[in-house]
């Protein structure tokens, strides 16, 4: 019963300078959401059910997973700063930035590396998709310089790992980090209105251009969202210290949780009636700002509410799936997409998405779910954290 009580303690209780336990429940939903966006593109199977004898949907959340990967760009903006928030709210020197960007590569780069090689050596060579040793070089040259969301043919028509350009804008931020922390430490509001007025004018740019396929998803229009991010940080480290973590102010932070969740809820509504291509990227663009500002409430509403909410988004299941979520965002599309073409499992039809073969549809959803978490286990904790562990200890040797 101690330990019970112990443990229900530490997952729900403010915990200053700790992680936040209710993160890991928030930073897997947001990567489930875009695999199970890439999931139903390959199925179509489109659940609905009936609640208080209302006909509810999941096609407006599933045609729009694709909008999550700019809540996971802002939860690692939030988790960037927290210590540099905190130290400010504690009145303590800020963390250095000595092996940051050594850590950043032993976190990120092996598994990464792993991944192209094994999509490289199992898919793209065996079933030819290069058309010469040219084209296979520049591809790799720009993945491993993290390039590879600026060039069409390392994005667009990549025989590699599609969901990979994320990676490349996360590191080309992690690049600018340093100095954008010590900005905002110093002058936040300068800044923050600095990263969102850039943002603001790289998309108005983009939205004059007759096509914004490659320019959706460069860093310079995510720079609002991760100065969402690192307000968010700073706010949270604020509330963590000032106040009383008690009844009053965990209900004030769960409406605003609900809030911003209903908020959510109305612009995935509006995004999924966009129609295709351009109409689709425009109308991403257009709530941007907004859909990140509402997820920055969100995150601290769930890590400020009440004991219910910070429990069901922070446990053993959901820690779990948020050490393997880097290697199940990485694999989840290359999985769906060469079960589908090795007709695993084995369909009636050609196509039996669009014959919605339910027979088939269920299996192969539960087959590619079940698959991708299983490598993403084994490679999270037979590869990701020795490799980690083993790097970070060299470079403080």
């Amino acid at each position: 019963m101690r330990k019970a009580i112990a443990w229900y303690r530490e997952r729900t209780e403010l915990r200053p300078g700790e992680p936040v336990p209710a993160l890991d429940g928030l930073r897997f939903l947001m990567v489930f959401s875009v695999a199970a966006f890439h999931l139903w593109q390959q199925s179509w199977l489109t659940p609905s059910f009936s609640w208080l004898g209302r006909f509810v949907s999941l096609d407006p959340w599933l045609r729009t997973g694709y909008l999550w990967v700019d809540g996971m760009l802002l939860l690692s903006g939030f988790l960037l700063y927290l210590p540099f928030a905190r130290a400010r709210e504690a009145g303590r020197q800020p963390p250095g930035f000595s092996g940051f960007y050594r850590r950043r590569f032993c976190r990120i780069v092996p598994t990464y590396v792993l991944n192209l090689l094994a999509v490289f050596l199992l898919v793209a060579l065996p079933e030819r998709r290069y058309a010469d040793a040219w084209a296979a070089l520049r591809d790799w040259t720009a993945h491993l310089t993290f390039t590879h969301p600026l060039f069409a043919f390392s994005t667009l028509g990549t025989p590699l790992n599609g969901v990979l350009w994320t990676l490349g804008v996360e590191v080309q931020f992690y690049l600018l980090f340093p100095l954008l922390a010590r900005a905002f430490r110093r002058m936040p509001l300068v800044t923050y209105l600095g990263m969102a007025s850039l943002a603001f004018a790289f998309r108005a740019f983009a939205a004059a251009q007759p096509s914004t396929v490659m320019l959706v998803n460069q860093l310079p229009g995510f720079l609002d969202v991760y100065a969402n991010g690192l307000l968010a940080a700073a706010v949270f480290a604020r509330l963590e210290k000032t106040g009383k973590d008690d009844g009053l102010r965990r209900a004030f932070m769960t409406a605003v949780l609900l809030a911003a969740l209903v908020g959510l809820a109305a612009l995935v509504r509006e995004q999924a009636l966009q129609g295709a291509g351009e109409a689709i990227r425009r109308g991403q663009m257009g709530i941007r700002f907004t859909q990140s500002a509402l997820t920055a409430l969100a995150f601290i509403g769930a890590s400020l509410g009440f004991s219910g909410v910070r429990l069901l988004l922070g446990n053993r299941v959901t820690a779990f799936l948020a050490a393997v979520s880097f290697q199940f965002y990485m694999w989840h599309q290359v999985v769906a997409l060469q079960l589908k073409t090795w007709r695993v499992p084995p369909s009636a039809s050609q196509n039996p998405h669009m014959a919605q073969e339910r027979a088939w549809q269920i299996p192969y959803l539960l087959l590619a779910l079940g698959l991708t978490l299983a490598i993403s286990a084994l490679i999270t904790y037979l590869v990701e954290r020795p490799v980690f562990r083993r790097c970070a200890k060299t470079a403080k040797a």
